[in-house]
């Protein structure tokens, strides 16, 4: 190992701090509610913090490419090229249990950010500068967080008025079905006692016909007799 004075050996000994702190957070998890507002703003601070170590690897990979002091051997560049490899796949590999499936290429949380413009962003800068852009990156992305809650709670606003519209409309068919059950019932009445009413009337026809036929009668029978009488 070279010596801790080596820039290198400790921003590397700062990356590996990071993965640690964000093991631990994630064991952290377990202890927290499936969902709510607390679980989510404890998964954006680990998002946060795997996008920090992500630029110290940059950082890393760009420190690699331009030594201070004496020139690394080739052995000794090839295993901190390891090291780097092996701290980005862990990396890679908490980013993708949060659903950061494009931190290999340097997404960024709020959108995508090639490699080769995170590492530009790199070059140049020392241990403070590095410091910095972190800074910089975690304010953009507090920035991105807050348009982005502003957002979810417009969309959520027009959620909730579409469900009342949705409400409205509901109560207004089981209105209109309620007023055509009623009006169906009452149909369905008068029209019993329209039948009724008709059955009734033809009843009272045939007992009038009768009458009249039988009032016909005795009156012919009369004038048949008186007739028969004075002729």
């Amino acid at each position: 190992m070279a010596a801790s004075s080596d820039p290198w050996i400790k921003e590397y000994n700062e990356a590996v701090k990071i993965a640690d702190d964000i093991n631990g957070m994630i064991s952290e998890r377990i202890s927290l509610p499936a969902s709510g507002p607390e679980t989510q703003r404890h998964a954006s601070a680990i998002r946060r913090k795997i996008t920090i170590l992500g630029t110290r690897l940059d950082g890393l990979q760009s420190l690699m490419s331009r030594p201070t002091g004496k020139p690394l051997t080739e052995k000794e560049m090839n295993r901190r090229k390891d090291m780097v490899a092996n701290l980005r796949s862990k990396a890679n590999q908490m980013a993708s249990a949060f659903n950061m499936s494009n931190f290999a290429n340097r997404d960024s949380l709020l959108g995508p950010e090639t490699k080769e413009d995170a590492m530009s962003r790199t070059v140049g800068l020392d241990n403070s500068g590095l410091v910095g852009l972190q800074r910089q990156i975690m304010k953009e992305q507090d920035e991105g967080l807050e348009k982005l809650e502003e957002t979810v709670t417009s969309t959520k606003h027009i959620a909730l008025a579409v469900n009342e519209e949705l409400d409205l409309h509901t109560r207004l068919i089981d209105d209109l079905d309620q007023h055509v059950d009623v009006t169906d019932s009452r149909l369905r009445r008068v029209q019993k006692n329209l039948a009724i009413l008709n059955k009734r009337t033809k009843g009272g026809c045939s007992c009038m016909c009768m009458l009249l036929a039988v009032i016909g009668i005795v009156i012919l029978v009369v004038a048949i007799y008186l007739l028969i009488k004075y002729l």
